[in-house]
């Protein structure tokens, strides 16, 4: 006899018999249901489900019981462990169902044989430690099973070493690498093909499966179930993957795999290392035309600085050179045909861009520290998405805590082209009346002032005593949040008050929010990275304060181009975009104040356009129903009680 749903989310159940603390939740039942009949009938269903309802077991459950193939896609590498090595073997035991799961990431996660060899055989490390760390990746790649970089404990993910001993898509030699029986990525591969749960990320998902980049195509096609968690974050990362885009960091990639692949294959060839010289340069150049400051720049700007356009042509011109040379030295070694390939690529990729030929496409520049990424970004992602999620039928989940605002799905399913979806909402089962305050401060200045940080910090100062740290400082910008600090700083000394101080960049995300935990009283000032993602339950976190509404920058390249896009089609760009987008952003930080029904705490949202805007309405309205107050006395009593 099959089993019910109700059975195994029922008080005496099997998830209530296996799992400490489980307590029977009438919301993640309900969800459970409507995503069964989901998946049984090849809907498409929205479902925001609150912070605590369960969504996680609420569509692992009817996922594992459907006895169709499934792709789980998570927000975050962090999330996809976490629901392969902790929830979903959780669940599949409960259930005591036969599901073969498997756990597929991007390439760049995997250890490369060939590349790894390369790089031992070049021996050309920055330092001991890298050299080091080169040792201990290929100890470590003959013990793993996997070749999982995140199981490689003693090499820290961010070592300059992983770049040089993992394979991208440009410089993997396929069927012609030496090691190719024994790669990872293929293994992995294999793996997630035979498996009837897949878990990937979205990054991923979009890479791999919708855009058949990387070679499983397969995957899709045999699949009868795809659920996104975190889907809020998909109509960013759908514009980022179904556009063009390319980096300079990529050409300088290439001239360093041509020197290392020209000295094993072509050493007689003097005139490829020369011109790898000549094309790192001409990168280089064409970096150094805009500020060293990361940024954002639209194509208007890009034109305007002296050199630019001059020196994106003599790249394509210097690559072109380099591509014609390694022609003739190609027939020599796979990883010099491999390298002629991707210089034609690069060259057909830049020429594209340059050319703009397609007009639903907005072109625009990123500056990083030392690379330069000239992007294309589709202006509508709708209709790209219906077409990718049309023929095989199938059901499409799409879940997370904040999709809707005020319980209306149309801004998101009108982005993501969803027209015929279903949609849902679970309020949390937490009682936000007793156990939070929204707390709206009276008398800061308009948030664009050139004294507004102070203003804020001057006015949050006093909560941050009366909760005794314990708090989280969500800022807009990386420039508040440096500045944010520094004021916090300054009151800590002013008032001799010993509460720890930590910031964003300081360590790995995962080491600052072990450190926030151990210390029980610190204060985390932190930018975008601390807005989601971040659980931390109990007494350490009980403070959330909010510099500013979340609007993004109306400079930005992207958004500029769609708000003059949707004016020309007559819409209000700010009521059917701009402000649902900050409402979602705005529930998201909300979400990291209370975790579980024993947590307290107040929020703190500092911009005065909450109450004093027609349209902050619509914001406090989306959020959690907490207890609401102006009065600074109200929250020092919430904390002494």
């Amino acid at each position: 006899m099959a089993i019910s749903l109700s059975d195994v989310f029922s008080a005496d159940g099997c998830l209530a018999s296996g799992i400490p603390g489980y307590r029977l939740r009438p919301q993640q039942l309900e969800m459970a249901e409507r995503i069964a009949a989901a998946i049984a009938g090849n809907k498409v269903l929205v479902a925001e489900a609150g912070t605590g309802t369960g969504k996680t077991f609420a569509y692992l459950v009817p996922a594992l019981l459907s006895g169709g193939k499934v792709i789980v896609s998570t927000g975050t590498k962090n999330l996809q462990d976490q629901l392969f090595s902790k929830d979903i073997p959780t669940v599949r035991k409960v259930l005591g169902a036969p599901v073969q799961v498997a756990l597929l990431k991007g390439r760049a996660n995997y250890v490369c044989h060939y590349h790894l060899k390369r790089a031992q055989d070049d021996g050309r490390f920055f330092s001991r430690e890298d050299a080091a760390d080169a040792a201990r990746i290929a100890r470590f790649a003959k013990r793993t099973k996997t070749g999982d970089k995140a199981e490689c404990g003693d090499v820290p993910e961010n070592s300059p070493v992983w770049n040089m001993v993992t394979s991208t898509r440009e410089n993997c030699l396929g069927q012609d690498c030496p090691h190719h029986k024994e790669c990872f990525v293929l293994a992995a591969r294999r793996e997630a093909l035979a498996a009837d749960l897949v878990v990937v990320n979205h990054h991923l998902f979009f890479a791999d499966v919708m855009l058949r980049d990387e070679g499983t195509a397969e995957l899709l096609p045999a699949c009868n179930t795809v659920i996104f968690d975190e889907a809020h974050q998909l109509p960013e990362t759908a514009s980022l993957f179904f556009g063009n885009n390319v980096l300079t960091a990529q050409v300088l990639d290439l001239a360093r795999d041509v020197r290392v692949e020209g000295l094993a294959s072509a050493r007689d060839c003097l005139d490829l290392q020369k011109a790898c010289g000549v094309v790192e340069k001409a990168a280089k150049d064409l970096r150094l035309t805009l500020p060293v400051e990361p940024a954002r720049f639209p194509l208007a700007q890009l034109e305007e600085r002296a050199g630019f356009d001059n020196n994106l042509v003599g790249l394509i011109r210097e690559l072109d050179a380099l591509a014609a040379l390694l022609e003739t030295q190609a027939q020599r070694a796979e990883g010099l045909e491999n390298c002629w390939r991707r210089a034609g690529e690069l060259v057909a990729q830049l020429r594209r861009w340059q050319s703009g030929a397609d007009k639903d496409y907005v072109r625009w520049g990123e500056t990083y520290a030392h690379a330069l990424q000239l992007n294309a970004t589709p202006l509508i992602i709708a209709s790209i998405m219906q077409k990718q999620m049309s023929g095989h039928p199938r059901a499409w989940i799409f879940t997370s805590a904040t999709l809707a605002v005020q319980k209306d799905f149309s801004h998101y399913c009108a982005e993501m082209g969803l027209a015929d979806a279903e949609s849902a909402s679970w309020d949390s089962p937490f009682d936000y009346g007793q156990q939070a305050v929204l707390y709206a401060p009276t008398g800061l200045p308009d948030p664009n002032s050139y004294s507004y940080t102070e203003a804020m910090i001057k006015a949050a100062f006093p909560v941050v005593q009366a909760s005794g740290g314990r708090a989280f400082f969500l800022c807009t910008s990386l420039r508040a949040m440096r500045r944010a600090y520094e004021l916090l700083q300054e009151q800590l000394e002013r008032a001799q008050l010993d509460l720890p101080l930590l910031i964003q960049g300081e360590g790995s995300k995962n080491e600052l929010l072990e450190r926030f935990r151990r210390l029980g009283n610190a204060i985390l000032v932190g930018s975008q990275s601390f807005w989601e993602g971040v659980d931390v339950r109990g007494e350490a976190l009980s403070l959330v304060v909010i510099d500013k509404l979340p609007f993004a920058p109306p400079d930005d390249p992207v958004l500029s181009a769609r708000i003059d896009r949707m004016k020309a089609e007559g819409r209000n760009a700010f009521m059917d975009y701009q402000l649902p987008r900050a409402v979602i952003n705005v529930k998201q930080g909300a979400g990291r104040l209370i975790r579980d029904e024993t947590d307290r705490g107040v929020l703190m949202i500092c911009d005065p356009r909450l109450v004093g805007k027609p349209y902050g309405k619509r914001i406090w309205r989306s959020l959690p129903p907490m207890r609401r107050t102006r009065a600074l006395d109200e929250v020092v009593a919430f904390f002494e009680r």
